[in-house]
């Protein structure tokens, strides 16, 4: 989903982002995770649900 920004919301950098600016930004809300090109911020944000965000960043099942 695409959703608008809140006001005064912090972005971070991925810790992986490529020297060459080739990278993603995420916010976090209670409710949601929000996901930005660093190259283009002023596109809309990709909004995931807070409870699958949290999931994706989990190892898969077996490596648990």
């Amino acid at each position: 989903m695409i959703a608008p920004e809140p006001d005064g919301i912090a972005w971070r950098k991925s810790s992986y982002s490529a020297e060459s600016g080739g990278c993603v930004e995420v916010a976090t809300t209670p409710d949601r995770a929000l996901v930005r090109d660093s190259k283009n911020p002023n596109r809309p944000a990709l909004a995931v649900p807070a409870a699958a965000w949290r999931a994706s960043l989990l190892p898969p099942p077996a490596e648990r």
